[in-house]
């Protein structure tokens, strides 16, 4: 309500300026019109003209049908006696002298006002200083350490970076025992890896563990569209950090104002160009900012300059990678401390069927289960749990979504084909679950889930990878004579894999271990090779992948009858576990 009637002053006081600067310069009506001082005399003493005003030396008069005129008398009073003995009516009116003080109000409170308003709007609320044109002056935010509830207990999975940066905030808390040895705390540690990994929950954490000053600012808030401003930035930021020395200062995605500067030969940004070297000379330059640590995130290293990489400026560089099954573990049982659970859940079990997640899709995945319970009430269960792994993995279940029996029976050979390949193959990934409930945009899913963390894959691991997701077209193909549109995914990822194996992993006797890997940027050259070693590459990706067709192939068509049973049971049930396929196969 505050905020409504200061907007209805604000146009109140608009309206009224308006209507004073109109006022102030509104002259005669638009209809009036002027006529030379002669004619006038003549029509007065002619007797067209019988009536007529006078205010100071103006006369003006209307016409019978209707219109305005004026004239400009001379100033000597006499010559008005004329008129007055011809017998014309004349009105005469005084015109009063306004005072000083008015005349002033009425000429400077318009420019007041808008000066006013052009303050009031152009003032930067809560700002530096409160000005409002200080763009030059640093956005970052001061963090108390007790508005950040987040500790370094509250962090798991990712140990070593975490044990990195416990050592930032020990040296700040005692210096002295670290200078007592001679060792230099680093100027910058730089926390790099995947989306979600705990990047920013580590520098939280930082703010909430530190007792010093700790400043928080995005790299995108340095660069603007002046150049010079975000150098300014920079300046203001590190005047503001020795003002309060010892400090931290956290710069999230610095890739937005790191990336590589241009060579000259080709267009750059000029302001985030600046803005990068006045922060590489903050960071080491002639001047020692020996108290001021800057700890920075960003999952694009790759494109970081390198004069900010170099020792002297992020002398560390903390890798945060995606958690193994015990960080999973860990990285579960922190966030399961926040809802209410049941006690018999296996988090270990669950860890080992989430590869790959990192920990903010663990604790989506925690969220989601929560959410379930709250509609139902209760506590939150294994098979809770399993759901949501299916839902923040392949997407929520479209069981609205109408199939007819032709195409769901066309799905279930599908995916008991990549299934049943899988299970045939020694040394391929377990099959998990298979179900032809429709999630996100696949109308089935066939999930494999490793007995144990895998760091690196052999070539008959990545093989049997080939023919398992060949399986489900050959399905297709093998027992409706066509193969549909739902293997399009399945060869787009078929091909990319077996070019990496033949172009980036040297997988092939005949191209043997060299690269051929695509760089990645703006106007990177790719790898130089001649027209002859390109039809040789697609030779060897065609003859791989033709291997692992024939292999899937063989494995099915000795299989139907097993292929037949699962998918009638599959058909059935919708969704069949390991426990449900075990006794149907054979081991091998």
């Amino acid at each position: 309500m505050n905020l409504f009637y200061k907007n209805l002053t604000i146009w109140l006081i608009i309206g009224l300026t308006g209507i004073l600067v109109l006022n102030l310069f509104k002259g005669q009506p638009s209809n009036t019109h002027t006529m030379p001082y002669t004619e006038f005399a003549k029509k007065v003493n002619t007797g067209v003209i019988t009536h007529f005003t006078v205010t100071k030396n103006i006369a003006t008069w209307q016409t019978s049908n209707g219109k305005n005129f004026r004239s400009v008398l001379p100033a000597n009073p006499a010559t008005l006696a004329p008129f007055m003995n011809s017998g014309v009516k004349i009105d005469i009116t005084p015109e009063r002298e306004a005072n000083w003080l008015l005349k002033s109000i009425a000429i400077w409170f318009p420019v007041l006002i808008l000066l006013g308003i052009w303050f009031f709007f152009m003032r930067k609320p809560g700002g530096q200083n409160g000005k409002a044109m200080a763009f030059g002056k640093s956005k970052a935010q001061l963090v108390d350490r007790q508005d950040s509830k987040v500790r370094f207990s509250d962090v798991a999975g990712i140990d070593e970076a975490k044990e990195e940066l416990v050592e930032i905030v020990d040296f700040l808390k005692d210096p002295t025992k670290f200078t007592e040895a001679g060792a230099r705390i680093p100027t910058g540690v730089l926390l790099h890896g995947e989306p979600g990994t705990g990047k920013t929950l580590l520098a939280k954490a930082i703010a909430g563990e530190a007792g010093v000053p700790f400043y928080s600012i995005s790299g995108s808030n340095f660069v603007e569209m002046y150049v010079g401003i975000g150098a300014s930035r920079v300046r203001d930021l590190f005047a503001e950090g020795k003002k309060k020395a010892p400090c931290i200062i956290f710069i999230d995605e610095i890739d937005a104002v790191g990336r590589h500067r241009s060579s000259g030969n080709t267009g750059g940004n000029d302001e985030r160009e600046q803005t990068l070297n006045q922060l590489l000379v903050e960071m080491d330059g002639f001047e020692i900012n020996d108290k001021i640590i800057i700890v920075a995130a960003t999952n694009r290293i790759d494109i970081l300059d390198q004069a900010l990489l170099r020792p002297g400026r992020f002398d560390r560089q903390v890798v945060v990678p995606v958690p193994d099954i015990l960080g999973r573990e860990q990285i579960l049982k922190v966030h399961a401390e926040k809802v209410n659970t049941e006690d018999n859940i296996d988090w270990k079990t669950i860890a080992k069927g989430t590869p790959g997640f990192s920990g903010a899709e663990l604790a989506n995945m925690i969220n989601e289960a929560a959410l379930m319970v709250a509609r139902r009430g209760g506590k939150i269960s294994n098979e809770d749990l399993d759901i949501a792994k299916d839902k923040v993995m392949m997407g929520a279940e479209r069981r609205s979504m109408i199939i007819t029996e032709e195409e769901k029976k066309v799905t279930a050979y599908h995916e008991i084909g990549h299934a049943l390949v899988a299970l045939m193959l020694p040394g391929a990934d377990p099959v998990h679950k298979v179900s032809i409930i429709p999630r996100g945009k696949a109308l089935g899913i066939t999930m494999q889930l490793p007995e144990t963390e895998k760091h690196s894959h052999s070539y008959s691991h990545l093989f049997n990878n080939l023919c398992t997701l060949l399986g489900g077209r050959l399905a297709e193909e093998i027992i409706f004579g066509e193969i549909t549109t739902g293997s399009g995914n399945d060869i787009e990822r078929v091909t990319d894999l077996a070019s990496r194996m033949v172009c980036e992993w040297g997988m092939s006797k005949e191209i043997g271990p060299m690269v051929f890997k695509q760089p990645e940027g703006f106007g990177a050259a790719g790898p130089i090779m001649s027209e002859s070693t390109m039809l040789r590459i697609n030779d060897e990706i065609r003859a791989l992948i033709d291997k692992a067709h024939i292999k899937a192939r063989k494995i099915i068509e000795e299989n139907m009858d097993t292929m037949e049973k699962l998918t009638e049971l599959l058909l059935e049930k919708e969704t069949i576990s390991r426990a449900d396929i075990a006794p149907f196969i054979t081991p091998h």
